[in-house]
């Protein structure tokens, strides 16, 4: 595998390689990478695919936060590519998933908190990692927090923040011995140990791995809203979750940005007919139990695996992005509607609405 600074990708040249991202989340980007078929569509056109979160260079890894590599995509959490835009890193958002999941605030019991209300004057922990690009836990928690009181018409000031220092960056060298051989540290290690130590008496947690720990900890539910109807409630990090490619491959390659659509959106309809082998293909992305999936994204995610940019989806990254720009996540304003490309999403649509010739690649067909 050759370093940016070898790489053959230059402007203007057919790349060798497009490297590509993905979180351990639900998408039609993880389906498509296990499935084979993203490798399998590009080498029909003589190009290979390479993985950053597998590179033993910590600053290829660092593309999965900062979007810094020429000729790459990413699908995942939408903090960190709306960050890397805010930064001024010339990016296009080509694609949004929208998949519902398991939010809650938890509690232990015996702290005082019975409902939502009794969170006033309590102490809320917040993970700060101070090493890393992108605080996205923090931005998240926060969120969830926010969500969560508003349900009952509190706001954050009414609860003590607690900030929970973590040194160790989310970026970690493979092999690091505190892993036990595993690929990452659990997402709510320190939250769950300051809340099993008193250090603190509420927590956010989300998604498959957020409702694992609440039941490792006997957590006490305080509130849930991972399917508030207010979608504004349950917006956050994962909530809608972003497809994003970097200009050399908006601007010199369309094509490859089609064919990278066409594959993520095979992957999603592979999903809506095959609901059982989703649940095991997202329990695997995970690193999780099919069961801790079914119950944070419920029987029908095999439903919710498409890609789209209707306007509903935009304006839900619109609102995340004003949300971490008045927290003081983003170092400066962009417009969203500008970020998105909906050229190569609307060629395919059109493709899917004439009729396949015989001559197009099936590797390459939805």
């Amino acid at each position: 595998m050759t370093s940016p600074s070898e790489t053959s990708n230059v402007p203007g040249q057919q790349p060798s390689s497009l490297w590509y991202t993905r979180c351990p989340v639900p998408s039609p980007l993880g389906i498509a990478a296990q499935q084979g078929w993203l490798q399998e569509a590009f080498a029909a056109l003589g190009i290979g695919v390479e993985s950053i979160f597998d590179s033993k260079d910590r600053k290829v890894r660092e593309s999965h936060f900062d979007h810094s590599l020429p000729w790459s995509f990413r699908q995942g959490g939408n903090i960190p590519p709306i960050w890397a835009r805010a930064k001024g890193r010339d990016t296009r958002l080509v694609a949004i998933t929208w998949t519902d999941e398991f939010q809650a605030l938890v509690t232990l019991p015996g702290r005082g908190i019975d409902k939502p209300e009794d969170l006033a004057g309590k102490r809320f922990g917040v993970p700060s990692r101070v090493n890393d690009l992108i605080d996205f836990h923090r931005a998240t928690a926060l969120k969830g927090l926010v969500s969560g009181l508003s349900l009952v018409g509190l706001q954050h000031s009414d609860v003590q923040l607690v900030d929970l220092v973590i040194e160790e960056s989310v970026i970690q060298q493979h092999g690091t011995p505190s892993l036990f051989g595993l690929r990452r540290r659990h997402p709510y290690f320190r939250e769950a140990e300051a809340l099993v130590r008193g250090e603190v008496d509420a927590i956010f947690v989300k998604g498959a791995e957020g409702l694992l720990v609440a039941n490792l900890i006997g957590a006490q539910l305080v509130s849930e809203f991972g399917r508030h109807p207010d979608p504004r409630v349950r917006i956050n990090n994962g909530t809608p979750r972003t497809l994003t490619v970097d200009a050399a491959l908006a601007e010199q390659r369309p094509d490859l940005v089609l064919a990278l659509l066409r594959v993520v959106q095979r992957a999603g309809r592979w999903a809506e007919a095959h609901p059982d082998e989703t649940l095991r293909f997202v329990a695997r992305e995970i690193a999780t139990s099919e069961e801790a999936i079914l119950a944070s994204n419920g029987a029908d995610l095999h439903h919710h695996l498409g890609i789209s940019l209707e306007p509903e989806l935009v304006d839900a990254i619109g609102y995340f992005k004003d949300f971490l720009l008045e927290w003081g996540f983003l170092p400066a304003d962009f417009s969203v509607a500008d970020w998105v490309d909906a050229r190569p999403l609307n060629r395919l649509l059109a493709e899917n609405a004439a009729p396949q010739t015989a001559a197009e690649p099936e590797a390459l067909r939805a």
